[in-house]
């Protein structure tokens, strides 16, 4: 009997050194020697191209910034593959299978909005990069992110084909499955309309969704209108498809989109069709306004010295080095503290900007960068600053 209870008493013991050992695996968040910064983008499907310029700028952040509170940060990048059911799940496996301290992504906002319960409910902060939806960050004080918002930025395309174009009339073009196209675009409808002082200045509106590629009977409608300017904002891919076949059409007419534009895709579908079309977004990497941003230029530029900078990949970087600067803010692996401490940074210096934020988490930034396709790359063509 002596020798059994022995025998028991030695499992025992045995079982319990096994499970003090799993709740202490290597790389968990909150001990060993590795913070875990997750990350989740589009890398697959219809978004892949920006989810992907958006992770170039977080890994690149990585490489300058990679230890703090004397631990290595270790990015657990997955993968949302343009698909907001795919976007919770990413976000699970991060917060429950990874354990990470805090999570960058996603580039869509309908992706973040998608996960923003998940982040909220288990307490687990998140910053955006370029999602631009007011949506992403309303009513959760868990969610932040380092761009500016919709409202601004369809503001600032409303005062460019007001002010800059002289329309008078417009039409829009939206896509209807996606909820930053939707957005943006009511916002510049508003913004018209206060510029033009018409309510009926907006002439025409059409709609398709993501993945679509045949737009004649939407522009056949839109053109029929006769607006001064079309704005189009949506998916790189269906704009650049777009403005190709109301060229085949015969349309001169300009049209003007947002910052999911500016991808080598949008210029590769587009061609020669695209040459002259202009779009607002964060960044321009020929006018570095930090000593962070020529930090930044001079690391990219040395592994892609004839690459372009793409704002989102900037944003990117900007996302992390938030987090990097709250974890160290915090002095801790733990998500609240961090969270707390992301909420009260101030000044921070980014490659976009200085960055502040705002009480509902967003960056509080007052200058869009107005950018036009020449020569089959896009250039830099004014700095525009509006009231928000």
């Amino acid at each position: 009997m002596k020798k059994t209870i022995a025998i028991l008493l030695c499992a025992a013991m045995v079982l319990s050194v096994f499970a003090g050992c799993s709740n202490k695996a290597p790389g968990n968040a909150a001990s060993g020697d590795t913070i875990k910064i997750g990350v989740f983008e589009p890398l697959t499907g219809a978004n892949a191209a920006g989810g992907e310029l958006e992770v170039e700028g977080m890994k690149l952040a990585n490489e300058l910034y990679p230890e703090v509170l004397g631990k290595k940060i270790e990015l657990v990048v997955v993968d949302n593959k343009s698909d907001k059911a795919e976007a919770t799940t990413a976000v699970a496996r991060l917060i429950e299978k990874d354990k990470v301290s805090v999570i960058l992504g996603s580039w869509g906002s309908g992706f973040s909005i998608a996960a923003g319960d998940l982040v909220k409910s288990n307490k687990v902060p998140a910053i955006g990069a370029s999602c631009t939806n007011p949506m992403v960050t309303q009513g959760n004080d868990y969610y932040f992110r380092v761009c500016f918002l919709d409202p601004f930025q369809g503001t600032v395309m409303a005062n460019y084909a007001a002010k800059s174009l002289g329309a008078k009339k417009a039409a829009i073009i939206q896509e209807v499955s996606n909820d930053y196209s939707v957005g943006l675009a009511s916002f510049f409808v508003d913004a018209f309309k206060k510029l033009t002082g018409d309510e009926n200045c907006i002439v025409a509106t059409a709609n398709y969704n993501t993945g679509d590629q045949d737009f004649n009977s939407q522009l056949t409608t839109v053109l029929a209108a006769n607006p001064d300017v079309i704005f189009a904002p949506g998916n790189f891919t269906e704009s650049a498809m777009i403005i190709k076949q109301a060229r085949k059409l015969g349309s001169n007419v300009p049209i003007i989109g947002g910052d999911t534009w500016e991808t080598n895709e949008f210029i590769e579908v587009g061609g020669a069709d695209v040459e002259g079309t202009v779009l607002s977004t964060f960044f321009d990497d020929t006018n570095p306004i930090t000593a962070e941003a020529t930090k930044f230029l001079e690391a990219y530029k040395a592994k892609n010295p004839d690459k372009n900078v793409a704002a989102v990949t900037a944003l990117g970087y900007d996302a992390y080095l938030l987090a990097y600067k709250a974890i160290e803010a915090a002095g801790s692996a733990d998500p609240v503290a961090i969270r707390d401490a992301i909420a009260a940074i101030k000044d921070l210096e980014g490659v976009t900007g200085i960055i502040n934020l705002t009480a509902e988490g967003d960056a509080d930034k007052d200058t869009a960068v107005i950018k036009v396709v020449k020569d089959g790359k896009f250039a830099f063509q004014e700095n525009m600053k509006v009231d928000k």
